[in-house]
This record gives structure tokens, sequence and C-alpha cells, in this order.
């Protein structure tokens, strides 16, 4: 399945409201165009009819309520289930010029009543409530006269036993069914399966919705699993790979959480923890100082990242397998929600699936059951192989359309069964025959491998015909091939983890069937290391000097950075280097307010130095402009090179072409690798290029300065820009 699924007719909108809703969506948010499904969704909402949008995290669902409601009458009301959640939406539509407000516990008295007022008056256009306040207040009385629009249920999967973050708070929302018939009603949820999304409809006795249930993949978004073992390294590893850049790491319990963060912090990580058994200032300020960029990393807990709606995150690494793949899902739905590349890493172990069952014990029998169902399929995810993306997908019910998505680590790392893949297999259960199936995954592994411990010698088990057989091959790796068959369904964990063969596994060791383990832990191609890969260094710099500008309004106007401007944004303004305020008008993501508010301050950020060019090129049509731009480019390109080969300093090349002395030195490597192989030994020393080469990475961030630095200036940037690209050209 792809794409939309509608189960009624498609909504359809006038060409008078559609044009509206564009206005609206251009002039408040910025953005051109739609993302898949939005148009019907809002549609669905201007048209008074009920609805279920099942869409993906990033794919733009607060938008499916927020911009149709400026366009109705009255006050749409928002159930949200956090109050962070409530209160990142409410300072993101102030700032796009929107008056909203929500009510919850522990608000300031005068920031509740200017709420009221504002609701009683008709000024809001939209109200966020939490469930738990639906259920302790009488909705008629905390609504009072205002003019009800619609009601939007956001993370609608809460309702439903079967959802993954079942809410019983979220039964109470049925009231406004029958305390306001006449408002419509609209569900919207990230991760729910076919059966959720039939305890949604009739949970909130929605009436002949539109349904629309979007795409589950996040083309952005590379996945992999791997065992636990060197968990810290492998946590390192990603971190350096994103330096700088926000990432969210997970753990199953607190002790853990601050064990890893002070694990981060002590390698000189900015990371910060986050769990309930912190002080609740702690907590808090640890979020915010995440929100806020002055912290790159949070370690924390599952509750943590529902109420979190930063788009930067660029890494989401769990230390633990999460106990569903709804969960999962929930949780990787940080991570890339602005469409940048984006990693999610999942570390595992049989002991996670015991954990987890242990902590359910006493849950009530008829969830139980449904819970352990859930956890199981989540193992099996991380253990089996196979494209990830592709089975994923099928968990929501949807087919990926090709065998190979190039962006987990099965489908690129190239994996193949071990040359002796059946015999390998055979002994790993024959071995858990051989101690009775009454031993762990670990123990096991050390069997195999030959270990000889005082447990394992009091036992007498290295006496074992099956001891030693796999003596020649690393633990780490008879580890997984167990947790591969266990995954596979060929062994069964029972009380402790002690595996048993099961009916399929004695198949295997009868030779009825053929076993199959597979060689994982070889390194996998590179995930996505930055969102900013298609820009040229000189843009990345540019970047960077519009994030800190973007930063110190956020701070001094005390909302997040990404409130003011998304990376996208801030990427196309790097990339595209408007001119003027109506050029940056058609920068996704710029809005009519914040271009008033905001947009003279980046113009100047942007063009440190005076922009080349006459003033009357704004007059030229777009797409010819683009042309002409990129055909002078072109011959700035090719004359900056020539003087250099003439040798002409860099600096009196820029003078010649009208350039900053950065931007004709990336002119200079840009030419060259366009004229062929790139060869740089007539400008770089080889003993300087290695020394270069030692340099780049040795340094955390990359960047020209730190490397520039560690050289004490034994290099030229142009030299080091040369041998950055001549590594990149090889693929290092």
């Amino acid at each position: 399945m792809q794409g939309q699924t509608d189960t009624t007719e498609r909504s359809t909108l006038p060409g008078e409201t559609r044009a509206r809703l564009r206005a609206v969506l251009s002039d408040v948010w910025g953005y051109s165009t739609f993302r898949p499904l939005q148009e019907q969704a809002m549609a669905a909402v201007l048209e008074r009819r009920d609805s279920l949008v099942v869409m993906p995290t990033g794919g733009g669902k607060s938008l499916c309520f927020q911009a149709p409601a400026l366009l109705r009458e009255g006050t749409a009301i928002v159930i949200s289930p956090l109050i962070s959640l409530m209160r990142d939406q409410v300072a993101q539509l102030w700032q796009a010029g929107v008056r909203a407000g929500s009510l919850h516990s522990g608000q300031p008295t005068d920031e509740r009543r200017a709420v009221q007022e504002g609701l009683a008056v008709g000024t809001l256009k939209l109200l966020y409530l939490s469930p738990e306040r639906i259920a302790l207040e009488d909705p008629r009385t905390l609504l009072g006269r205002a003019r009800l629009s619609f009601v939007a249920v956001d993370e609608a999967h809460c309702i439903s036993m079967w959802g993954h973050d079942f809410r019983p708070e979220y039964r109470q929302i049925a009231r406004f069914r029958e305390l306001f018939p006449e408002a419509d009603m609209h569900a919207y949820t990230a991760t729910a399966t076919p059966e959720v999304s039939r305890d949604i409809r009739r949970q909130l006795a929605l009436q002949r919705p539109v349904e629309l249930r979007g795409s589950f993949d996040r083309p952005n978004l590379f996945y992999s699993a791997k065992p636990r073992q060197s968990g810290i390294r492998r946590l390192f590893e990603v971190v350096r790979r994103h330096a700088g850049q926000s990432g969210i790491v997970y753990c199953i319990t607190r002790k853990e959480t601050d064990k890893v963060a002070g694990a981060l912090r002590k390698e000189g990580f900015k990371a910060v923890p986050y769990h309930a058994g912190m002080e609740p200032d702690e907590r808090r300020a640890n979020q915010e100082a995440f929100v806020a960029d002055s912290e790159d990393i949070v370690v924390a807990t599952v509750a943590f990242g529902m109420g979190i709606n930063k788009p930067d995150v660029r890494y989401v690494v769990h230390m633990g397998m999460p106990k569903s793949i709804e969960n999962y899902q929930q949780e990787i739905g940080r991570a890339g929600r602005d469409g940048l590349p984006s990693e999610c890493l999942l570390l595992y172990s049989l002991a996670d699936l015991m954990m987890w069952k242990r902590i359910m014990t006493d849950v009530p029998p008829e969830q139980s059951a449904i819970a352990w169902k859930k956890l199981d399929r989540m193992y099996e995810w991380c253990s089996q192989t196979g494209c990830r993306r592709t089975r994923l997908l099928r968990h929501f019910g949807e087919e990926y359309p090709r065998q190979n998505c190039g962006m987990c680590d099965q489908c690129t790392g190239g994996h193949t069964p071990v040359p002796d893949s059946h015999t390998v297999a055979q002994k790993i259960l024959s071995c858990a025959v051989r101690l009775g199936e009454s031993h762990n995954a670990v123990y096991t592994t050390n069997i195999l491998s030959g270990a000889k411990t005082a447990e394992i010698r009091g036992a007498e088990h290295h006496k074992l015909s099956t001891w030693g057989l796999l003596s020649g091959r690393p633990k780490e790796c008879i580890l997984d091939w167990i947790e591969q068959l266990r995954g596979q369904g060929l062994l069964a964990a029972g009380e402790g983890g002690a595996l048993s063969v099961t009916e399929k596994g004695w198949d295997v060791l009868r030779n009825r069937a053929t076993g199959v383990v597979m060689d994982r832990l070889r390194t996998a191609a590179a995930p996505p290391t930055s969102s900013l890969e298609s820009l040229s260094p000189t843009d990345r710099e540019t970047f960077e000097r519009l994030r800190q500008l973007r930063k110190q309004i956020a701070a001094r106007e005390k909302v997040p950075p990404y409130v003011i401007f998304g990376d996208v944004t801030l990427r196309d303004t790097a990339r595209l280097r408007p001119r003027d305020l109506h050029e940056f008008r058609r920068i996704k993501g710029v809005g009519r307010r914040k271009l008033e508010a905001y947009g003279a301050a980046f113009l100047e950020a942007l063009w440190r130095d005076p922009p080349p060019g006459p003033d009357a090129l704004r007059e030229i049509p777009r797409t010819e402009r683009e042309r002409r731009t990129s055909e002078r480019r072109a011959d700035k390109k090719r004359l900056a090179l020539e003087l250099f080969r003439q040798g002409e300093l860099t600096a009196e090349i820029a003078k010649q072409i009208g350039r900053a002395v950065s931007t004709a030195e990336q002119y200079i490597v840009e030419q060259l690798r366009e004229e062929g192989p790139l060869d740089i030994a007539p400008w770089v020393p080889e003993d300087l290029a290695a020394a270069i080469e030692e340099a780049l990475g040795a340094t955390r961030d990359g960047r020209l300065r730190s490397v520039f630095d560690a050289l004490e200036g034994g290099a030229t940037y142009l030299q080091i820009r040369l041998v950055k690209a001549c590594m990149k050209s090889r693929g290092e």
C-alpha cells in the first residue's frame, strides 16, 4: 500500500476555498505546497465532516487542523496529551501570528485568566486541553459561552487499549460528542495499526468519517539494530558522526539513563539526563536546555519525547529494546521531523525481552496478553534478517515496493549467510539441548566459545560435546547468531531467558529444514552523517552563521530556536542566498509575519559582505535569473582556477571575481573536481597532505578552522580544502 487510503468518497473543496487555504498556508507558515494527504485532511475539517488521519511523524499532522481552524468561525478545541507539547505548539502559533492558548494544571493565574478572556470574546482560534482537564472539569463549564468550531484529538491512539500508549483519560473525550453534537470531530495519530484505527472510530463515535491513511515510510531515516555488546562504543560512534547536532538517547531504566549521560559527559559531549526520578526543576531545565540547543544530547527514559516538537533531531539511539513496534515508531519519530537525513540505532539483547516481561507482571491479564504479543514482534524485528523498512511498514499494513531500501543496515551491509551457516545453526541448537534447555544465551555462548568459567567447571559443562564447537568465532558473533535463531522461531526463551529448541528448530537439527545465520556484524555502509551534505563548505559556514543568529533571537524571545526558523529554511537560505526581502519570502518556511520580524536580520547575516550584482536582477523572471546566475558562477569558477594556475594569491583572485576569499577557494576546488580526477600534488606536498588528513580525522567537528588551528598555521585554508575534497572523492 502506498500513499493514501480513503474509506469514503474523497473530500473536495470549491476553488475559492482552496485558494483561501493556500493563502493561509503561505502567509502564516511560509509553505507553497501541501504535503501528501494534508489538503484532503483540511478539506474534511472545512466541510465539517468527521475524520481519522493516520500520518507518520513529520508528515505535518498539526497543520491539518491548525490551518483550517483559521478559516472557520469560533474556537477549535485540540485535545493533546502533554503540557510540554501544548506549550510548544502554542508558542509556534503565536510566532506565526495566530492567537492560540492552552489550559492545564500548574498554569499561572494571570495566564489562565488571559486565555479564558480570549476564549470568552472569541479571539482565540485554537484552545489546547489535556484529557485530564476534561475528566476533572465539565467541558461546558470549561468553555463557557465560547463558540466551538470543531474538536481535534491529537495522538488519538491513546484512546485504544490496543494502542501502544493507552490512557484511560482519553475515553472521556467522547463526552464532547454528547455535549456538543453539532461539532465535528477529527482524530490524528502517527502509529495506528488497522486494529487501533477501528478502535479509535468506535471510541470517539466518529460518524461516517473521512479516513486518510498515509504511508508510514520515513525515507530520510536510516534504520539499524545491533546486539548490545560494546553499546557505549557504538553510541559514541553515532554521536561523533553527528558532532554538534541534536540527538536523543533512550534507556529503559533511570539508573542506566544517569550512567549513559555521565559516560557521554566524561567523553566531552554536551549531554543531560531526563527521567522521573529527578527533581522536577532539574528535569525541566534539562529539557529546556536541549530544546534551546544549549545541550546537544538528552539521555532519557522512554517517557521523554512525546511532547518534543524539535524538528532538527539528527539521531535517536535506543540503548535497549522498546516494548513494541508502535513505541519504536513513536520514539524514532523524534528524528528528522524536518525531512533531512537522520539516523536511528537500536541496541538490543534477549535480556531486554525478559526485563519487559518482568515489568509487565502487574498489568491486568487482558492488557498483558496484548503487551507480550507486541513485545515478541519487536524482538523479531530486531533479530530477524531482511530489509528493516519493509518489515516495519508491513507491521502497519503497508507493503514497501522495492527489495532494497538502501537506508537500513540490512540493505547496505551486504549481509550474507556465514559459509557453514546450516552447521553453525545446528551446533547452537544442539548446545541448547545438551544444556538441558535450562541456560540463557550468554551461558550458551560461553559453552560454544570454549570458556572455562568457575560456573562451567563446577557444572562440568566443559565436558559436553558442544563445548568449544565455535571456539574460533568471536563471542559477539555467536550471541548474535543465537539472537537470529530466536528471531526465526528456532529457539524460544523461557523463564530467566533459558533457551529451548522449538519444533521448527528440531526440523533443522534433523536436517528436515535448513538453518541460516547471517554475518551481520560487518561494517555496513555509513548512514547519513550530516543533514547538510548537499551544501558546499562555504554554504555550510553560512548556515552556521545563520544558526547562531537564530539561537540569539530565540534566547531573546524565550522560545526554542526552531520556532524562529527550521534547519530546512536556514539550509535553503544559505544555498539560494536571497538578495532582498522579496526573494527571502520565497524561501520555504518564511511566512509573512516572520519575514517582517526577522527578515532584515537574517539578510544582514547572510550578506556579511555586500551582495554582488545590480538590483535590477530582481526584475528578471525567476527561472531566467537562476539560469543567468548559474552561468555567471560557472564563468567565475573557471576564471578563479585560471588565475590560481597563473600563481595569483587567493586574496587577489577573490578581488578580481568579486567574491569572498573563502568562496574563491571553494570555486577553485569545485572547478578542479569538474575537470577530472582531483590531483592535489602540484599544490600540496605529500607529507603535508598526510598531516592534513590526520588532522581532519582527529578533529571532532571537521571544521576548517579546527584543522587550521591543529596544524598551527602550517597549511593554508585552500590546501585543507583540497585535501578534504580529495578524501571525499576517495569515499573517506
